[in-house]
């Protein structure tokens, strides 16, 4: 669930901080830049675990503040695939479970990863398993807060970076029947999380499910 990666950065220090041990100065950069932030390809950060390496200071003209190169090891949340992890339920939608670790939030099981047969209470805003038993079927309701195990089947990067705007197609000629007018801008779009984790359900059989309860 938890890794160490080795990382080289160029950390730059304020003169007001030249006071201050460098290897101190270095870590609290490092971690106001790094720690709770995603790393594409890397997964979340956590806090700095060691400094490895400190190369040469410079000052560069028209800069007051020292550049360092460092090489230092970070803590990072990377749960490998097929991982077994632990979590409780934040909220349902038509798109799956959202399930949340406390520290990380962007975990996803899709309809298709819950036990079966599942449905949605659309009533409710909930998943809810239609578990079979000698009696007939029990509705078991996967209600927020309820803590569950899940399996991490795949992860989606997003580069959220900065983009430039968009450029106008205006040179080209409109076809017939295509409107000219701008596209409206969507305020109410949702942004894209840096980092999703895709899980599935275990089977019941396997005594993963703590709000399996018939």
């Amino acid at each position: 669930m938890f890794v160490l990666v080795e990382m080289v950065d160029t950390v730059r220090i304020p003169p007001w901080n030249f006071h201050r041990q460098l290897n101190e100065a270095v870590a609290e950069e490092l971690n106001k830049k790094l720690a709770n932030k995603v790393v594409y390809n890397v997964g979340l950060c956590i806090c700095l675990y060691d400094i490895t390496k400190l190369e040469d200071s410079y000052i560069f003209p028209g800069d007051g503040a020292s550049h360092t190169k460092v090489h230092f090891r970070y803590v990072v949340f990377h749960p490998f695939l097929d991982e077994i992890l632990v979590g409780k339920i934040k909220y349902c939608s038509q798109e799956g479970v959202y399930v949340t670790m406390g520290f990380f939030d962007d975990i996803l099981i899709p309809p298709e990863s819950l036990q079966q047969p599942a449905k949605f209470d659309e009533a409710e805003q909930v998943w809810l398993w239609e578990y079979e038993t000698d009696e007939g079927a029990h509705d078991l309701y996967m209600d927020q807060g309820e803590e569950i195990r899940f399996r991490v089947t795949d992860e989606v990067f997003v580069d959220t970076s900065p983009t430039g705007p968009a450029t106008a197609a205006s040179d080209t000629a409109a076809q017939p029947g295509q409107s000219t007018a701008p596209p409206k801008e969507d305020g109410g779009e949702k942004k894209e999380a840096p980092y999703t984790l895709i899980g599935t359900i275990s089977e019941p059989g396997l005594g993963l499910l703590s709000w399996w309860n018939s």
